[in-house]
């Protein structure tokens, strides 16, 4: 099984020699190493760079355990250097194993207490150094508790380039296990999501034994340790909610409600927000905030969640509740983030009614509307979910995503209608939509 995820080494080949570290990061287990070491350095080789020119630094082995150093990490890079004229590309993976080293001729006593942090090397400034010298190319992958998205905009600042990594597409999803039947692919997906080792098992029991055990085993275990909580029993909870209201409206106070009836006694507003942003900065679920199309402003609340891979989503809740319906609309959600966009969900008020519309999409160079539904199977149906397109009243292009299959038409009140399928495997149909 291979998915050549071709974007995303398009986008790390556009960038070589920026003079920035590319920093590769995404949700733990949706095969970021993979991307680099393999796909990315294939394609270096086959457009000529030499392979010692390659430098491959994989903290998690114990080979490279020595440089789990951050003045040991730069050492090691230098000493593999060849200084032939060419370029020479770096490739540390699991950057975030890399421990903070004090300086011998540093006195920490000589310190103000608040400024002592500073006085570390870490592998920021390994890197920083690094993509500073000569024909030298920094790639990094690192998640974890240690390494999450808001420290990589921080202490990278203007000197990193974030290329964000998501589970295999559905498109993915296809080329690696290439179905004949693309119909009962699209089922399967719903429920098991691109997660890849789970797509690469072949025994269900297997898979839905792997999808349970990266919350518990990963994605909780790295929370807890780095906002040091006492336990992660809340989190997991929390986690078990918006796993159920998933692409529902909601708010941090539905939430503590939703928390209350459960554990008894319920956390505040104010820690249940803090626990959302947790698991957001994990890549385990996104924000989508609601637009007013008329007003043309956001609304602060409620707002929705979608998870970042429907299995892990099935997975924790125990593969209960798989609504084939809510989980096309998270797909498309997921596939919309990942070709770039920003999405918002559509708000459309019509006399005394509010109406929604499931996606506002925008991206350069263009708006567009998007109602997704698995079926619509009687004409009151179809009415009730065109009628906030039809009445936005503005000239942006509509899209509805409706069944399964279906090559894209124009109809006669110019929306665009298409079957999830085409839509998600050919890239262009957004493209001409948002082009207009």
């Amino acid at each position: 099984m291979r998915a050549n995820r071709n974007e995303y080494v398009d986008a790390l080949m556009a960038r070589r020699h920026n003079g920035l570290v590319k920093v590769l990061t995404g949700i733990r287990r949706c095969g970021k190493s993979y991307l680099l070491s393999v796909l990315f350095k294939e394609r270096l080789v086959a457009e000529g760079v030499p392979e010692d020119h390659i430098i491959e630094i994989p903290l998690d082995k114990m080979e490279f355990a020595h440089c789990r150093d951050a003045v040991r990490l730069g050492e090691q890079v230098k000493s593999a250097l060849v200084r032939d004229g060419r370029w020479n590309y770096v490739f540390v993976d699991e950057v975030q194993l890399t421990r903070k080293v004090l300086p011998p001729d540093v006195d920490l006593a000589r310190i103000a207490p608040e400024d002592r942090e500073d006085a570390y090397l870490t592998f920021y400034d390994t890197l920083n150094d690094l993509r500073q010298m000569d024909k030298v190319d920094v790639y990094v992958t690192g998640s974890n508790s240690k390494m999450l998205s808001k420290d990589i905009n921080t202490n990278f600042a203007d000197r990193g380039f974030q290329i964000r990594v998501h589970p295999l597409s559905f498109a993915e999803y296809c080329e690696a296990k290439r179905p004949e039947d693309k119909a009962a692919a699209l089922s399967d997906y719903l429920v098991w999501g691109g997660m890849p080792l789970a797509v690469a098992e072949d025994d269900a029991s297997a898979r839905a034994r792997y999808l349970v055990s990266l919350f518990d085993e990963v994605y909780a275990s790295d929370i807890k340790k780095r906002y040091r909580l006492k336990d992660d029993y809340v989190l997991k909870r929390l986690i078990d909610v918006l796993s159920s209201a998933t692409g529902s409206l909601t708010n941090p106070h539905r939430l503590r409600n939703a928390l209350e009836s459960v554990l008894k006694a319920g956390p505040s507003d104010h820690t249940v927000a803090n626990y959302v942003e947790y698991l957001e900065d994990a890549f385990l679920f996104s924000e989508a905030k609601r637009w007013d199309v008329k007003g043309k402003r956001y609304l602060d609340y409620p707002l929705k969640y979608y998870s970042e891979d429907p299995g892990l989503r099935n997975a924790r809740l125990g593969f209960r509740d798989v609504e084939p319906s809510h989980m096309l609309e998270n797909v498309i959600f997921n596939e919309l983030c990942a070709r770039g966009c920003q999405v918002d969900v559509g708000v459309v008020d019509v006399g005394d009614r509010r109406h929604e519309i499931d996606f506002v999409v925008n991206r350069v160079p263009g708006k567009l509307y998007i109602q997704v539904a698995l079926e619509l199977p009687t004409d009151e149906k179809r009415r009730q979910e065109l009628l906030p397109l039809r009445r936005s009243d503005d000239f942006f292009r509509k899209m509805l995503i409706v069944g399964r299959y279906g090559a894209p038409r124009l109809t006669s009140d110019g929306i665009v209608e298409v079957g999830a399928i085409p839509f998600l495997l050919d890239r262009t149909i957004l493209d001409k939509a948002l082009a207009g």
